[in-house]
């Protein structure tokens, strides 16, 4: 393993209810995988033995002296280790309610997801609502751990009635996962397997994680680059007006003509300019792009770049869209907030609110009115002036949006459709 080259990396999520053991997971993961940093583990020992606690793998984490304090994880931590088969980067996500838009920011970088429930204490509030917004990111790969097998005597009735459940809960919101039995803080079926439960004869976490697929880069989709700023050059006679962006998804090249949306002015890409470096054959998804233009076009930050020839984003002021809401205030009709898209902002209302669900207990009502905290909804949005998106299961990229309330990000959702204007 040691002599082998590895290029991939795989970024992971690690969500679950308070207290239900996901930092002691990760913890584990770093020691059995010999990832910590070396004099790490002997480090964390001691400072429990001086401060006579009982040592916990979760201490390899909780680096911050509030978590240390409070026993509990606050913000996103980002854990590096690898495998013989690839690097992992792993978000390990609050799990208390009040730091669920944590989690959000976490959940949203990631490509695969495990998601802790504690054997003992069973299916909580969090644990529905964490998996109602996995799917709601667009996550699916999805492991179930089932932690504290050690406390409920390994019973694989335990387990059955949870996975029975818990995935039920699942099928609703459109997800599916892999349940595996475990102890983190004795190890069992993380790195390997245990003989504590001979009934389980699946993989253990590890072999799950290299299961995971890597998603290739978006190369294959329509060209998106939200532009993010136009800029000029003067000096020595030099007329370049350089757009300037990242891609999203897709590629340029010189000679391609790209549109702009949702402007819908159009020109030939001239040249790819690159900053003290070589410039490029193409610039692909997820490079920071610059380009000159055939014709000098009035380009404004906020407009999405396409290919002419290409399946176009979709243009409307009337937007349906599906959000998860973490504003302290209701999200209210008729109120005027900021829609952020990409490098857009426009000012926005609700002007439909057709569903709102409890992501705890999935129970769907039919508030005209308002979107409760920590409620997803189905709404109708109206921006001041058109703007371009595409639909979420097309490009995901230009396909999420967030809402700004008071100068706060109250948190977003993703793009379904546009509707006549």
């Amino acid at each position: 393993m040691d002599n082998q080259v590895l290029t991939e990396r795989l970024n992971i999520v690690i969500v679950g209810h308070v207290d239900h053991g996901k930092s002691t997971v990760v913890g584990r993961l770093l020691a059995d995988t010999d990832s910590l940093p070396q004099g790490k583990l002997q480090q964390i020992q001691e400072m429990c033995r001086r401060n006579s606690k009982p040592f916990e793998y979760a201490f390899l984490l909780d680096a911050l002296k509030d978590e240390r304090s409070q026993g509990i994880t606050i913000d996103a931590a980002r854990i590096f280790f690898k495998t013989a088969k690839r690097y992992y980067i792993i978000i390990d996500a609050p799990g208390h309610i009040e730091f669920l838009r944590n989690m959000v920011t976490g959940a949203s970088h990631a490509e695969a997801a495990l998601l802790v429930i504690d054997a003992e204490e069973g299916i909580q509030e969090n644990s529905r609502r964490h998996g109602y917004l996995l799917s709601l990111l667009g996550i699916r790969q999805l492991v179930v751990l089932v932690n504290k097998m050690d406390l409920v005597g390994y019973s694989k009735e335990t387990f059955d009635k949870i996975t029975a459940e818990y995935g039920k809960f699942l099928g609703q919101t459109g997800l599916t996962g892999t349940f595996i039995p475990i102890s983190g803080m004795q190890g069992d079926n993380i790195a390997s397997r245990s003989d504590t439960m001979p009934w389980y004869t699946g993989k253990t976490v590890l072999e799950t994680l290299d299961s995971f697929v890597k998603e290739p880069a978006p190369l294959h989709k329509p060209f998106r680059m939200p532009v993010q700023d136009v800029y000029k050059f003067t000096a020595a006679g030099d007329k370049r007006r350089i757009v300037a962006g990242t891609v999203d998804s897709g590629d340029v090249r010189v000679g391609d003509e790209i549109i702009f949306y949702p402007s819908g002015k159009s020109s030939i890409v001239k040249t790819l300019e690159q900053f003290n470096a070589q410039v490029p054959q193409q610039f692909e998804a997820g490079t920071a792009a610059a380009i000159t233009l055939e014709t000098q076009i009035y380009i404004a930050r906020g407009q999405i770049a396409a290919k002419v020839g290409q399946p176009a984003p979709q243009v409307s002021s009337r937007l349906q869209v599906s959000l998860f809401w973490m504003g302290k205030k209701p999200l209210v009709k008729n109120k005027e907030y900021i829609l952020k898209i990409g490098t857009a902002r426009q000012p926005m209302v609700v002007e439909e609110i057709l569903s709102t669900i409890d992501a705890a207990e999935m129970a769907t009502g039919q508030s005209n009115e308002q979107v409760k905290y920590h409620n997803v909804a189905d709404c109708i949005l109206r921006t001041a002036r058109a703007i371009a998106f595409d639909p979420a299961a097309a490009i995901e990229g230009t396909g999420r949006f967030v809402i700004v309330d008071e100068y706060e990000i109250r948190r977003g959702g993703r793009f379904r459709t546009a509707l006549r204007d």
